[in-house]
């Protein structure tokens, strides 16, 4: 079984301690998180990881400040937020991409039938574009609660905003989702029950709070 990784006693063993072990599993835990959460923010994934780097080792150098630091993973994911920006200033390129990773929706449909299969990618897409659809911020928030996991107040806090907009703005982005989604729905007839409990299904996880 893989032991839990406790980042609050990793960030204090690298800044109290100038753990450099510490310091690396601390980096390898949070490093492909981080990287998704810029490209939210920049366009290319080069860019992001470089973006992300520059944070840890900033982190390292600046290490015995980095002390007074009580939330870390907060800490360091509004860090790569405002370095996202700034990048963004320098070079006016701001875009979001689309969501890479569709992992989750397997637990959802029979992978053993072709027609399902391709029924369940077609439903991933117009998700995805219905997710592109969304307002920047929206999109954004979204995308953190479901691809992060993250609580309503952990993104209230590296967005800076309220938990009473967060939760206002998923409620918009499910409605706007449950309707760019309907005309799919209604399109498939011959299985539109199943697809729509399906992307209920979907959604719900997608909640996540």
């Amino acid at each position: 079984m893989q032991k839990e990784v406790n980042i609050n006693d990793l960030w204090e063993r690298f800044t109290k301690g100038s753990d450099a072990r510490s310091f690396e599993v601390l980096f390898h835990e949070l490093n492909p998180r981080l990287i998704k959460f810029c490209t939210l923010y920049v366009h290319y994934q080069q860019v992001a990881e470089e973006i992300v780097s520059d944070v840890f080792v900033k982190c390292w150098m600046d290490r015995v400040q980095m002390q007074v630091v009580e939330k870390p993973e907060t800490y360091l994911f509004i860090a790569v937020k405002n370095q996202a920006l700034n990048y963004n200033k320098r070079f006016s390129s701001i875009q979001v991409v689309n969501i890479e990773d569709h992992d989750g929706g397997g637990i959802l449909i029979n992978e053993a039938s072709p027609e399902m299969e391709l029924e369940k990618k077609e439903l991933i897409f117009k998700m995805d574009q219905a997710i592109g659809t969304l307002p920047r911020q929206c999109g954004i928030i979204f995308r953190l609660i479901k691809e992060n996991g993250m609580k309503y107040k952990e993104v209230a806090e590296i967005l800076n905003i309220s938990h009473r907009t967060v939760h206002t703005q998923m409620l918009r982005a499910m409605k706007k989702m449950s309707k760019a989604m309907d005309p799919y729905l209604k399109k498939t007839n011959r299985q539109a029950t199943d697809n729509l409990i399906s992307t209920i299904l979907v959604l719900f996880i997608f909640m996540g709070n």
